[in-house]
């Protein structure tokens, strides 16, 4: 036995180490030699709207430091992706943690380290390591950005309006030259909201709710239900319970204006789970975005009925914005569905933000996020409007990103045509008599291409049309074939399109911003949807409704298939879209109007105007159309893989998912359902495969019979125990965030060790056993843990309880057919500890 403590401890330490991500800061970050990074000045910040440098102890917060993966990594993980997305794969629908990708994809332990004591060392605090190890958030004056990157930050006065942003491109040390992709939120240059306002005069004719006093029509969610089949869901008990949908946004809301719009709605009144990014600030309402946060608060919850609905927003730090809150959603890993009603055009976007963001996006997808964004509601030509930018630039044909992104689904717009939405249809509505009709659609209403361009004077939008085009920064994904597809390398733009229009016909929403409301209202909603003063009825348009509403339609798939998340759905949408049984029962193909600018050439260029048509199947003008949403769900493939061996027949399983508290047991059941004529017995197991950031004590699982029989055509089940521990009173040393590397340790621990005389090897072996137990606690001997999080949020210390950490694991079970060991099935069901 002498030595074998030590030489074991070394061994493990070492073999911990080796499965760390390795080293590429092969040396001293100094500040001699210097990299600049391309694309790292906004196309905004041009010389002249440049007024000159802000003062020198202007404090910017929320700096983010943005790592690129080596191309092993990044071919790697591309991989894996598509393998998510593949039916029979072995990974496929087998999601990331943060903690997973982190560890798989990020920067190593050594790594951050180094670039964290450099930031410090040029007088920056650090904020927070992202989970995902790709990134450092920091803060600092605009002096020590100077100094640090060696570029100035000035202000830009752009269309009456004042910014700070770098006027040179960002310089890092040649240490870092390929680790860091660029630095972002160094101007104050936020996305814009896709919201199309239509202030309603309480007696105008116009395009559901009817209205008592004009006749006119109006979508509430009842509508939506009714128009899209969803209502044959919640027959069927599908609402998006159990489901989690994240909505984005860049400013504080009024509750109170979210449940006015659930009462008046006739929803159950429950208000959304506030999540201020940390870091951007404290709460604040802005003017135009609030606006935006309470539709999609609205919608999103008004579809899904029975999901969850998390706000996920930045604060009034001046240079945080919508794609802060999304980077925050996708690196905590805040729900399965993400929806996002801003963007920015690719053109002011610009590559190496587009490189920053769509590696956010593509961790999102890895880790089962769907993630949904509206496409714009500038038609053809995304850029326009946009201050700082040229006419051409404006006027040329570009689409919005996120939607442009191939881990995003693009919600592009529609609308009903005029006759089928005037107050005297009765075909589609049902007509007032006396009082306001909160649900009033009768059935599905054929739609257009959603475009209400107007060059009139007195138009509130010369351009109101749903966004759609080639993408000029992300390739064409492999998903996106079929039939009416244009051939081309470019990603296209939309995917889906959902009534868009504010005026054919407009949605109902509640707000405390008056910032799209007529002069003459007062308040929203504070009489059923109307100013009780007034009468006035708050009414808009646009891809921000689209895009909450489809999310909504995610939460009640997801519950449907009972589902974890489904990541990017684009590959399932496609493909059932090349099935032409398929297409016609659970798509609406669109094949009238287009997105081209008609508003003249005041404002857009021949290029823009001839923008794109519908047509027969796929196209730019509203992607594959809108849906059928129950016969969505079932034409949509199980989320589990099916067994398909080299014998006759196959099975399939599903689980439900489990709440418990920590301490308590509970179970799931799991059927095995039999397809083709399958008989004989199934093998079952179970496994925990994913588990909060940082959970110490993972839940336990077993099945209550190790096998089932098949011997007919019904589905057969058995119970899936999960056991958690209950918290007790610990005591415990805080754990260090970085610790010195394995190999040394266990290469000092040797040569110590060995160095003691023989009489005294009782001491040795108790030396021995220390190095060992050190190697085995958590963040031991340079392992990379769960990634790193706020400076702020060490270990534990004394005092702290131990047991299951709360949060949401996920339990895979798998079924092998007993007679043919390469006929096996699985499924994952959420495990929710409380």
């Amino acid at each position: 036995m002498r030595g074998f403590l030590t030489l074991l401890a070394a061994v493990v330490c070492s073999f911990q180490a080796g499965a760390a991500a390795a080293q590429r800061v092969s040396q001293a970050i100094g500040e001699s030699g210097r990299v600049a990074l391309a694309g790292t000045i906004d196309p905004r910040a041009a010389a002249q709207f440049d007024t000159g440098p802000v003062a020198a102890g202007m404090k910017i917060n929320g700096m983010t430091m943005v790592f690129a993966p080596t191309a092993e990594q990044q071919a790697d993980l591309d991989a894996l992706v598509k393998a998510q997305q593949t039916p029979g794969s072995a990974e496929y629908h087998q999601w990331l943690t943060p903690a997973e990708y982190g560890s798989r994809f990020g920067l190593s332990d050594s790594d951050l380290a180094k670039v964290e004591a450099w930031l410090e060392q040029q007088g920056f605090s650090v904020d927070r390591v992202a989970n995902s190890r790709d990134s450092i958030t920091f803060s600092g004056t605009a002096e020590q950005v100077q100094a640090a990157f060696q570029t100035e930050i000035h202000q830009f006065r752009i269309g009456g309006e004042t910014h700070f942003a770098n006027a040179a491109a960002i310089k890092v040390p040649a240490a870092l030259s390929g680790v860091v992709r660029t630095v972002r939120n160094l101007n104050d240059f936020r996305p814009k909201p896709f919201v199309r306002f239509r202030p309603q005069t309480a007696e105008e004719a116009g395009p559901g709710f009817t209205s008592s006093q004009g006749g006119s029509h109006y979508l509430t969610p009842k509508d939506v239900a009714t128009i899209y089949d969803i209502n044959a869901a919640y027959n069927s008990g599908y609402t998006g319970t159990g489901q989690t949908i994240a909505i984005m946004g860049q400013s504080a809301v009024e509750l109170s204006d979210i449940e006015n719009f659930q009462s008046a709605a006739g929803l159950t009144v429950k208000a959304p789970t506030m999540v201020l990014v940390p870091g951007s600030g404290g709460s604040a309402v802005v003017s135009g975005d609030e606006a935006e946060s309470d539709l999609d608060l609205e919608y999103s919850g008004g579809i899904a009925k029975g999901a969850t609905i998390d706000f996920v927003y930045t604060g009034n730090n001046p240079n945080y914005g919508v794609f802060d809150s999304i980077q925050y959603a996708v690196d905590e890993d805040i729900a399965p569905i993400i929806s996002v009603s801003y963007g920015d055009c690719e053109t002011d976007l610009g590559s190496s933000n587009y490189a920053a963001l769509n590696a956010i996006l593509e961790q999102g997808a890895s880790q089962g996020q769907t993630i949904v964004a509206a496409s714009g509601d500038d038609g053809s030509t995304a850029c326009y409007g946009i201050k700082g930018m040229t006419t051409t630039e404006q006027e040329a044909l570009a689409v919005n990103f996120p939607a442009s992104s191939q881990y995003a689904t693009g919600l592009g717009g529609t609308e009903f045509p005029a006759a089928d939405v005037a107050s005297t249809n009765t075909t589609y509505w049902d007509s007032a008599s006396g009082s306001d009709v909160i649900s009033s659609a009768l059935s599905y209403i054929p739609e257009g291409a959603w475009n209400d361009d107007s060059s009139s004077l007195g138009a509130m939008y010369a351009l109101s049309a749903g966004g759609g085009g080639a993408s000029g920064l992300t390739a064409r994904p492999s998903w996106q074939t079929g039939a009416g597809i244009p051939s081309g390398n470019a990603r296209l733009v939309p995917d889906i399109s959902l009534d868009s229009s504010a005026d054919r016909a407009g949605y109902l929403y509640c707000s405390s911003d008056t910032s799209g409301w007529s002069s003459e209202q007062k308040a929203s909603c504070n009489s059923s949807f109307r100013d009780a003063s007034s009468q006035d009825l708050t009414v808009a348009g646009g891809t921000s409704f689209a895009a909450p509403i489809f999310a909504g339609m995610m939460a009640i798939l997801n519950q449907k298939q009972n589902a974890t998340g489904q990541g990017v759905v684009n590959a399932t949408l496609y493909t059932m879209a090349a099935n032409a049984a398929t297409y016609a029962s659970a798509f609406h193909d669109i094949t009238s109007g287009s997105i081209a600018c008609s508003a003249g050439p005041s404002y857009c260029s021949a290029a823009g105007e001839s923008g794109f048509s519908a047509g027969t199947g796929y196209d730019e003008a509203t992607g594959l159309g809108s849906i059928d949403l129950y016969n969505l769900l079932m034409a949509w493939p199980s989320g589990s893989s099916t067994g398909s061996g080299s014998g006759s027949g196959s099975f399939a399983l599903q689980a439900t998912n489990v709440t418990v508290a920590a301490g308590s047991s509970g179970s799931s059941t799991v059927t095995v359902t039999p397809s083709g004529g399958f008989t004989g017995a199934v093998n079952l197991a179970c496994a925990v495969t994913a588990s909060p950031s940082g959970a110490t004590d993972v839940p336990t699982c077993s099945v209550s019979s190790s096998s089932v029989s098949i011997t007919g055509t019904g589905g057969v089940t058995a119970q899936v125990t999960l056991a958690t521990t209950a918290a007790t009173a610990a005591l415990q040393e805080p754990l260090r965030r970085y610790v010195f590397p394995a190999g040394g340790i266990a290469a000092l621990a040797v040569v110590f060790l060995w160095g003691i005389p023989s009489r005294r090897r009782g001491w040795r072996a108790m030396l021995g056993m220390l190095i060992l137990v050190i190697c085995l606690a958590p963040m031991g001997c340079g392992s990379s843990g769960s990634g790193a999080t706020s400076k702020s949020t060490g270990g534990t210390g004394s005092g702290t309880t131990t047991g299951t950490t709360a949060g949401s694991y996920t339990v895979k079970v798998t079924g092998t057919a007993a007679s043919d060991s390469s006929l096996t099935a699985s499924t994952t069901f959420m495990l929710t500890v409380n």
